[in-house]
């Protein structure tokens, strides 16, 4: 099912898989160089509602527009605060998520929206090469339960950059920043987006 919400950053558009009898919402968006189509959400679209939970993938105003790049953090999180009531409008827990700049955005808003927790897929945590421009402290600010999952070769920053804080890390051995997996390595690409749905699955059970 898709809804279509305006906001005050323009339309924005929510592709619902919704869970047989919900316990919760998680709602999901891209990244600044893609859209839902992204492996990791629609691998967790594809699972989390057999377990009670709705997943909502949010398309950005953005996005829906057609434009290629992305605006700038505060539109982001304009269009994000502008989706929330179609979510929260279900009276049960959301879940605040995304993948990079979609992290981003769940975990600058979660406090002020009343998110249950946080999920940041690919948190940016510095750009390549730039570990001294780190982002950090929107990771540590979100001030609700948050999970990472992260890539084990992510050039935006690897597990073992992160600093220690309130949120649990999940470790998506030889992943890039799309979870994409070397030919090389010792896991398949199948077995990676298990590891991500296997660990998102048993973090939202713990919350609800």
């Amino acid at each position: 099912m898709i809804e279509i919400v305006e906001t005050d950053a323009g339309t924005a558009r929510i592709t619902w898989h919704r869970a047989a009898e919900p316990r919760a919402v998680l709602a999901l968006s891209h990244g600044a160089g893609g859209g839902i189509e992204a492996r990791d959400l629609r691998a967790i679209a594809g699972v989390l509602p057999g377990h009670g939970v709705s997943v909502a993938l949010v398309e950005q105003p953005w996005r829906v527009a057609g434009k290629k790049v992305a605006p700038a953090p505060k539109t982001l999180d304009t269009g994000w605060r502008g989706i929330w009531p179609a979510l929260a409008g279900m009276e049960l827990p959301v879940i605040s998520g995304g993948r990079s700049a979609g992290a981003r955005v769940a975990c600058r808003t979660a406090r002020e929206l009343g998110a249950r927790a946080v999920l940041a897929l690919s948190f940016p945590l510095h750009p390549p090469g730039r570990p001294e421009k780190s982002r950090a402290d929107e990771l540590l600010g979100t001030g609700v339960p948050t999970l990472v999952v992260q890539g084990g070769n992510d050039p935006f920053g690897g597990p073992a950059e992160f600093p220690e804080g309130d949120f649990r890390i999940i470790e998506v051995p030889y992943g890039d920043h799309g979870f994409a997996i070397p030919k090389r390595a010792g896991i398949g690409q199948e077995r990676a987006l298990e590891v991500i749905t296997d660990g998102v699955v048993e973090w939202t059970a713990s919350l609800v």
